[in-house]
Formats: structure tokens, sequence, C-alpha cells
């Protein structure tokens, strides 16, 4: 192994997990703050149509990227475990079936979004005054879906083979990147919002040719090399089986949260736009936090492929340790410090107003989404992800959309509507805890 990789099955590993996740964190959060970037630019220098516009496209763009994350953590599980078994072969046909998996799951979304996005937008009974804007946002940023795919591709392996600060530097220059043609498209050619939409995919294509030329200039057992990719039957298989319901989990997730959105849009445009700034804090803290969902997958993927028992359990609990206590520091400093937070975006006080109501119910409750996600994680690791996908579909998506329709139809209020994601949340990971640790005691009787 090289010097920048990391062996997960060695060492303490409270320490080894932080170290891991640090630079999964920092990558995380530069990603949310550039996609943050394009909301502040929207909302200081083209009004709050525009930023209304661009919010009410959140749950569409993040239907279509969590689709390309789900995929991305099968990818990452396989990777890890054949790198942890020290199995070249099986590591080299599941890297080169990965990398095409993703280029063509980028395609395919891209077609699909590009052709879907009015009438998705319509579905979501987008206001009127925001849907010309809207589409034209949405349309421009699936542009960028291939190079999405590749990059969190490019992101997987090297977070599975323990290097977790190459994605920090290519997304670092990405991003800083973006923010300069956010501001050169916005202000200066006054784009309004296909300014940053473009700004967004231009950053998109250079960090995925940054990490997809990394990998093909790499001399480790996880090198891409053009003239082996090829979709070797099994193990691609294997790949959609792991992160396909992983993917349409997200999906499926995000169309229960686009029945959220439609409760905001049945308010005033001014509701929209404080709930379009506020629901960038969800962004920040999920990230965050899924820095440690990673490293749960990483660290029990190569030790169960170590055969290691005791830090397959161990990496699951403190991985959830460290997400549970991220997400409760970052949630309440959301409640005391969420005025200053929502000034990036709007300078309207009536605004700001409306995004306090989101960020006080949501900054207690961030951290209980760390019992689902992280113990989904832990299951991926196992090779389950069916089953969880069905228990996420149950518990966090039929769940909400009979909320929408009965207590919020109910009282209609703001607060009622919110209050959602903490009840869904615990639902689910009940549910989920206890499936994990059936799989677990299975696995480690095949172990034993």
């Amino acid at each position: 192994m090289k010097q920048n990789m990391q062996d997960l099955t060695e060492g303490p590993l409270g320490k080894k997990i932080l170290i891991f996740s640090v630079p999964l964190m920092l990558s995380n959060l530069l990603q949310v703050l550039f996609n943050m970037a394009d909301i502040a630019v929207i909302g200081q220098f083209a009004g709050s149509l525009s930023l209304g516009a661009v919010g009410s496209t959140a749950t569409l763009v993040t239907m279509f990227t969590g689709f390309l994350i789900g995929l991305s953590g099968g990818i990452n599980v396989l990777t890890a475990l054949y790198y942890g078994a020290k199995d070249r072969e099986s590591l080299s046909k599941t890297i080169h079936s990965a990398a095409l998996v993703s280029l063509i799951m980028g395609v395919l979304l891209l077609v699909l979004g590009v052709g879907l996005s009015e009438w998705m937008l319509t579905m979501l009974k987008t206001r009127e005054e925001l849907l010309d804007k809207a589409v034209l946002y949405l349309r421009i940023y699936y542009l960028g879906m291939p190079a999405l795919a590749i990059y969190n591709f490019g992101n997987a392996v090297y977070s599975a083979v323990g290097n977790t600060k190459k994605p920090l530097y290519y997304l670092g220059f990405s991003g800083v990147l973006n923010i300069i043609l956010n501001l050169f498209f916005v202000i200066v050619c006054h784009m309004d919002v296909a300014g940053v939409a473009l700004a967004s995919i231009i950053s998109q294509y250079v960090s995925a040719a940054l990490i997809l030329q990394a990998l093909l200039r790499c001399k480790d057992i996880y090198a891409l090399h053009p003239g082996k990719l090829r979709l070797d039957p099994e193990l691609t298989k294997d790949i959609l089986k792991l992160g396909m319901p992983s993917g349409l989990q997200n999906v499926i997730f995000q169309f229960a949260n686009s029945f959220v959105q439609m409760g905001v849009n049945s308010f005033d445009a001014t509701m929209v736009a404080g709930n379009s700034a506020a629901t960038n804090a969800d962004a920040m803290v999920y990230d965050v936090m899924a820095a440690f969902y990673t490293a749960c997958g990483s660290f029990m993927g190569q030790n169960y492929g170590a055969g290691k028992k005791k830090r397959v359990r161990n990496s699951y609990l403190i991985s959830l340790a460290y997400s549970f206590a991220i997400g409760l520091i970052l949630g309440v400093s959301l409640v005391f410090f969420g005025r200053a937070f929502l000034s990036l975006f709007t300078r309207d006080a009536a605004v700001m107003n409306a995004g306090m109501y989101r960020l006080t119910i949501m900054g207690f409750s961030y951290c209980i989404s760390a019992f689902m996600d992280c113990t989904i994680a832990a299951a991926r690791a196992m090779g389950k992800s069916i089953i969880p996908m069905f228990i996420v579909i149950m518990g966090s998506c039929v769940f909400r959309v009979i909320w929408v329709y009965t207590v919020f139809a109910y009282f209609h209020t703001i607060p009622s509507l919110y209050l959602l994601y903490v009840f869904s949340w615990s639902i689910t990971a009940v549910a989920e805890i206890l499936y994990f640790i059936r799989i677990y005691k299975q696995k480690m009787a095949l172990l034993s």
C-alpha cells in the first residue's frame, strides 16, 4: 500500500475514524458551502423571486444527486471489502465495472432530468411566478449529471482505500472556481439563475476530470486502466444490488419530501423563499454527518473483508456516536445563530422570520437522523441494501406522505409540517437498528 492509503484494519478505531472523517467532513462541507454560494449570490444580487425559484428545485436536484450518491455507496462497500481482503482481481473488476455503471447512470439522469424538468416542477405545484426560472435552472443543472456521477465514483474508490484527502483537494479547487464563475455570470453577465446553474456544471466537470485523471495515473492496485473498462457480469450485478437500492431509496426519500415542498408551496412566496434559505442548513448538517456514514461503511467493509469481528461492531458504534454528536452541535448552533446564517441568503426580514420556523425545529432534530442513516450504512457494509431500502420507504416516505395529508392537512401550519421529520426519523431508526442487529449476528456467525 502507498503511504497516502490507510489500513483501516489496524490501530485505535476512535482516532482512525476521526482522522479518516475530517477530510470527508471538510470535503462535504465545502461542497455545501459552494452550493450555498449559488443561493447566496442569487439572493443578494438577483432578488427573492430568483431565490425562491432556485429553492423550489432543491428537492428535484437532491433526488437525482441522491441517486448517484447511493450508487457510489455500493461502489464504496465493494471496493473496501476487496481492498481489505487483498483480492486484487475482484478489486480491479469492481472499479472498472463501477466506472462504466456510473457514467451510464449519469447520462440517463441527464436525459430524464432535461426532458422532465417542467413536468416535475409543475407536479410539485411550483408557484407560477417562479416556474420559468426554476425550469431554466434545473435543465442547465442536469447537464452536469455525468460529471457528478464520475466524481462520486472516484470519491467512493478513494474513501474505500482510506484516502479522503485527494477528493478534498479536487473539490476545493473546483468549488473556488464555482464561486468565481457565480459572481461573474450573475453580477457581470446578468445571467440570473442560468448563471449559477452554468457555474455549477462547469465546476462539476472540472472536479470529475481531476479525480478521473488521478485514478488513471495511479500506480496502486485500485488504478483505473482504459483497456480494462468493461462490465464484469457478476461484479456489475453486485454493484447494482448494493448501489441501486441505496440510490432508489434516496430518490423515494426525496419524492416523499416533494410532498413537504408542496406543503410549503401552499403558503405565500415569502414562506417559500424563507424555506429555500433555511434548507441550506439541511445540506450542511446532513453532509457533515454523512462523513461518518462513509467512514462506517469503509471501516466495516475493510474489517469484514479481513475477518475482524470486534472492529466491525465497534466501527459502527463509534461512527454512530460521532455522527450524533456533530449533528447535535451543528443543529443547536443553528438555532442560536439562525438569523446570522439566513442573512447570507436574504436581506428581507420577513423571509428571515419565515426561515427561522424551519431552523428552530430542525436544529433540535438533525441528530436523530444519525441513528437511521448510520445504521443503513452499516447494513450496506454487511452486504444488505434491499431491506433497509424498504424500511426507509415505509418509515420515512410513506409515513411522511400520510402525515402531510392528515396532521398537516388538519393544522395547516408550518410547524406541523416540519415536525414530520423527527417523527419519521425516529420510527425508521428503530426498525433499521432491529434489522441490523439480526443481520450482524448472522454475518458474524459466518465469520466464525
